[in-house]
């Protein structure tokens, strides 16, 4: 069966709390061989469950702070992630610090004050994850300039840009980085042709999937507001949808799907390299 990788999903959420080994089970059985949890805090309970099913699914993980999670994070949880990063050092489940970043979407964090506050967060996290020599999960919702700023400063060794949706312009940016681009569920949508016909002339390398399970569901899941006041719920999205999320991509691309799933695996393992000693056995 294809390997698939799910570069960013947080399986610890409480929305998993029901069925949360179930859950992963069924999307081993779609090929989901491997996912990644990032942190989003430096709570001690938080970071330990990360870890925890890390280990016990044999997946990967990251370690960092959210940027909503700016308002409450300042010198001392940056020691905090410093000591959860030297202590995990070995840990070959550890694959990336993230997921950190920039939110210029949530109004409370748009202030100037708060833009400051995000940024120097960003920096100092970044320094954390070059002095680590790890890859960064980039969160970059409506700030993807600003956080390309800070990276162009401080380069990490590589990272991934999660759940983009910027222009070519700002894509080739985050390539000549030593970035890759996240994509979704968002994709899915006919709606969104920008973000399809991105998705479908960008380079063969420039791609990794993931699903940002439990939210961002793909457009099978999707309730629309119509459909939620007349009783409908909201899909929860799950690593298993990946294969799903991945056809829509390869038929945007053009390419065949086995083809595709060996590009975009290769593409993981190269920004993801400590990946590679997770890979399930017999695997390349």
């Amino acid at each position: 069966m294809s390997l698939w990788i799910d570069t960013h999903c947080h399986l610890d959420a409480a929305e998993f709390d029901v069925d949360r080994d179930a859950m992963r089970q069924r999307a081993r059985g779609q090929g989901v061989g491997l996912c990644v949890i990032p942190a989003v805090h430096v709570h001690a309970s938080h970071v330990a469950q990360v870890q925890q099913l890390a280990h016990q699914w044999g997946d990967a993980y990251a370690l960092g702070i959210h940027p909503m999670c700016a308002l409450t994070a300042g010198e001392r949880e940056l020691q905090q992630l410093a000591e959860q990063l030297d202590a995990a050092r070995d840990d070959p489940h550890l694959v990336a610090v993230g997921e950190i970043g920039l939110d210029f979407f949530v109004p409370e964090l748009c202030t100037p004050q708060m833009r400051a506050h995000q940024d120097w967060l960003l920096r100092e996290q970044l320094r954390l994850a070059r002095q680590h020599q790890l890859p960064v999960l980039l969160h970059v919702r409506r700030s993807v300039d600003a956080v390309l700023k800070a990276l162009r400063q401080l380069p990490p060794a590589s990272g991934i840009a999660h759940a983009f949706v910027g222009s070519r312009q700002q894509a080739d940016a985050f390539l000549g980085l030593s970035c890759k681009l996240g994509f979704g569920g968002a994709m899915t949508f006919d709606r969104a042709t920008r973000l399809r016909a991105l998705a479908a002339e960008l380079p063969d390398d420039a791609i990794v999937l993931e699903t940002d399970a439990p939210d961002i569901a793909p457009s099978w899941l999707y309730a629309t507001a119509a459909e939620r006041a007349a009783g409908q719920q909201q899909g929860r999205n799950a690593p298993e949808e990946i294969p799903r999320i991945a056809q829509v991509l390869a038929d945007l691309r053009g390419q065949p799907l086995a083809q595709l799933q060996q590009q975009v695996l290769a593409n993981t393992l190269q920004v993801l390299p400590r990946l590679q000693a997770l890979l399930p056995q017999g695997q390349p």
